[in-house]
């Protein structure tokens, strides 16, 4: 956190759930206008990891096989030879993902949900751990393709980078005027210490109370007259890995509701698609729509209760 926030002025929020995501071994999208340092945090992010890693630029006249690798003949042996693709990294940072076609786009699918790339009848799996740190610009912007629903539900979550306050714009003017933070940036967490985390992090305690309350709150997004379709069996297994690792993060051995309430926007919002109608009654337009909604489910939701005797 120290390392991502040396980078990041003013955005504890973000790097927080930038670490949650990596920790959960999910992948992680981040949205804004161009600017605000969402590749910044994913460069911050990768390179606080001893782990390989590998940058995408994504454009329009970008192919499949410029991602995944594509077979080569071998003259001299007489033989098709895989040439790996930038997927081949423990952490790749997707800039500008959906500044690409939907077909480009749609090489990251199998890597993504099954950790493999699939070419030419042979299967090649991915190194562990594997996450994809997408950035992406408004689709009201100019040469932007939307992403697909099948795509969007393969993040873990989505987050909003926002305009820095005035006083963490005034520190970047002086940090940056010489030289960028990025430079003195090192790893702190090597690969073995990452897969540590990442384990601890699943050993966390979720009790059936609190299953059956992510549960309610994901089933609740399926019957919601403002929302045309709702969180998938996915987010719930995503909710819970997050949650997870919130915990973890607290110093807790075990889930409570309060770190499903805080995660339920960033994991759940990306994934839902609004009516035309509430999209166009809020002023924030769809996203603000479904993010209001879903603080609204959580409220109305039961909450577990302990009801043990206290001590």
């Amino acid at each position: 956190m120290s390392n991502l926030e040396s980078v990041i002025d003013g955005k504890t929020e973000a790097a927080t759930l930038a670490l949650i995501v990596l920790v959960a071994e999910g992948h992680l999208l981040v949205e804004d206008v161009p600017g605000v340092g969402k590749t910044t945090l994913a460069k911050a992010l990768a390179t606080s990891v001893g782990c390989s890693v590998a940058r995408i630029q994504f454009t329009p006249d970008l192919l499949p096989s410029d991602v995944t690798g594509v077979s080569i003949y071998n003259q001299v042996d007489h033989a098709f030879e895989f040439k790996r693709g930038a997927v081949f990294a423990n952490i790749v940072i997707a800039d500008e993902i959906n500044r690409a076609s939907p077909k480009t786009q749609s090489a990251l699918l199998e890597c993504m949900e099954e950790g493999q790339v699939s070419l030419d009848g042979t299967t090649h799996p991915l190194d562990r751990p594997f996450i994809v740190v997408a950035t992406q610009n408004p689709i009201e912007m100019e040469g932007t393709y939307a992403l697909p629903e099948a795509q969007r539900d393969r993040f873990m979550a989505r987050i909003s980078m926002g305009y820095p306050d005035a006083a963490a714009e005034l520190s970047m003017l002086h940090q940056r005027e010489l030289a960028s933070p990025l430079d003195k940036l090192t790893a702190v967490v090597d690969k073995q210490q990452l897969h540590a985390m990442i384990e601890t992090a699943r050993s966390v305690y979720v009790s059936r109370a609190v299953e059956s309350y992510v549960v309610s709150i994901v089933q609740a997004t399926r019957v919601h007259p403002e929302f045309r379709l709702g969180a998938s069996p996915r987010g719930t297994l995503h909710l819970v890995r997050a949650a997870k690792v919130l915990a973890a993060l607290n110093g807790r051995e075990f889930v409570v509701p309060d770190d499903v309430n805080e995660l339920v926007v960033p994991v759940l919002a990306h994934r839902i698609v609004a009516t035309r109608r509430a999209a166009s009654d809020s002023r924030g337009g769809g996203s603000q729509a479904i993010a209001d909604a879903l603080r609204a489910i959580v409220a109305s939701t039961p909450v577990p209760l302990n009801r043990s005797r206290s001590v």
